[in-house]
This record gives C-alpha cells, sequence and structure tokens, in this order.
C-alpha cells in the first residue's frame, strides 16, 4: 500500500507540481473557453445553412458536416499541425489547435441543431411569419431557441466531449493541464501529477454530468 501511495498519491509531489498544474488548468480553461463558443457558432450556421433546400448549396454542407465528423479530432490536428507548413502555411501550436476543433465540433454541433431545426414544427415557422417577423426574428426568437430546448442534453453532452477533447492538445506541445502534468511526471518519475491532473478534470466536468443526467431523467420522467 506504501508503493502504491508513493506513487501515484505522494502529498510532496503534488505539492511542488501544483503551480505548473494551475497553469496547464489556467490553459484547458482557456482553449475550452476559446473552441466551445467559436463551434457552437460555426455549428449554428452551418445548420442553419443545411436546412435549405437547394441542392448546390445542402449537398456540399452535408458533405462537409460528414467528413469532418468522421476524421478522427487527433488525425486533423497532427494533419494541421504537421501537414499544412509542407504548403507553406504554419499555424502554430494554438492555431492548429483551434483550426481542428472548430472544424471537428462545428460538424458536431450542426448536425446536432439540424436535428433539433427539423423537430421543430412548421406550424411554428408559419405562425412567425403571419406575425411579419422577419427571416432572422424567425430564427433568433422562434426556431433556434425551441431547437436549442429539444436537442439541449445532446449539446451539453457535446461540450463535455469538446472540453475532455483539450487533452489531445499536448500531443503538439501546447501546455495544457495534460501535457503539464506528463512533463511533472519526466521530471519527478512519479505518476502523482497525472492523478492530480485527472482530479481536475473531473472536478471541472463532474457539475455539467449531474447536469446532464438529471436533464436526461427529466425526460424520461416526460415521457412516461
Amino acid at each position: 500500500m506504501s508503493d502504491f501511495v508513493e506513487a501515484f498519491l505522494n502529498p510532496e509531489i503534488a505539492l511542488a507540481a501544483a503551480p505548473i498544474l494551475w497553469l496547464g488548468f489556467q490553459q484547458t480553461l482557456l482553449l475550452s473557453l476559446l473552441t466551445v463558443p467559436l463551434g457552437l457558432g460555426a455549428g449554428v450556421a452551418l445548420a442553419m445553412l443545411s436546412t435549405r433546400r437547394e441542392p448546390w448549396l445542402r449537398f456540399p454542407l452535408m458533405a462537409f458536416i460528414d467528413i469532418f465528423r468522421a476524421i478522427p479530432p487527433l488525425v486533423l490536428l497532427v494533419l494541421l499541425y504537421a501537414g499544412l507548413p509542407f504548403a507553406g502555411l504554419d499555424l502554430g501550436a494554438w492555431g492548429a489547435v483551434a483550426a481542428a476543433f472548430l472544424l471537428n465540433t462545428g460538424a458536431y454541433y450542426a448536425e446536432i441543431l439540424r436535428a433539433g431545426i427539423e423537430a421543430v414544427p412548421r406550424g411554428q415557422h408559419e405562425a412567425a411569419r403571419a406575425l411579419g417577423l422577419r427571416s432572422w426574428q424567425r430564427w433568433v426568437f422562434v426556431v433556434l431557441p425551441q431547437a436549442v430546448r429539444n436537442v439541449l442534453p445532446d449539446l451539453i453532452g457535446n461540450t463535455l466531449e469538446v472540453v475532455k477533447l483539450t487533452s489531445i492538445a499536448s500531443v503538439v506541445a501546447l501546455p495544457e493541464l495534460l501535457f503539464q502534468a506528463r512533463q511533472a511526471q519526466s521530471v519527478t518519475f512519479n505518476a502523482t501529477p497525472i492523478l492530480v491532473a485527472a482530479v481536475a478534470y473531473f472536478l471541472l466536468l463532474w457539475p455539467f454530468v449531474r447536469l446532464l443526467s438529471a436533464m436526461e431523467n427529466r425526460q424520461l420522467a416526460g415521457r412516461r
């Protein structure tokens, strides 16, 4: 038992690594606050456009969404970070991570919101049009609020996945939480920093996990 505590729960190493882990945690928060709104905004725009009936617009958008949902985020990140410089475009670590997450999360948010938009009854569109609302007013005040409510658990679940995916930024040496924990581990030859990072992720995401569970239970209760 003492060997386990020494390897995974060493308080001295945890305290020594705390400053660098705190910096990594801040980077993770910053990355999440950047990628989630950007991905959600791109998802809203793509979802709205994908509801158009023009084949020349709809089919390319559907292909775009399918492609970036199918490509693993890690592969996309490495491609942007290590591949684009051969084409003369170096995004750097932050740029590559932001672009990869924007493409991947935007595609997922778009598909979720598209389903929510299609679940809004056509009568709501007609009623808004009858009231004299302009196109953007119908979207902002009538369609999108109902669409978001229809798929809110899915949106929250996808957001949780986005925050967890920030850990892959360590692959391109962006100093987020996991990268800093691995750096501390390489110096101390001890797994305690990794465990501390895991606890930090848990504390960050657990309230949202409970919120998602509560919403899902409420939906199930409403169907009975």
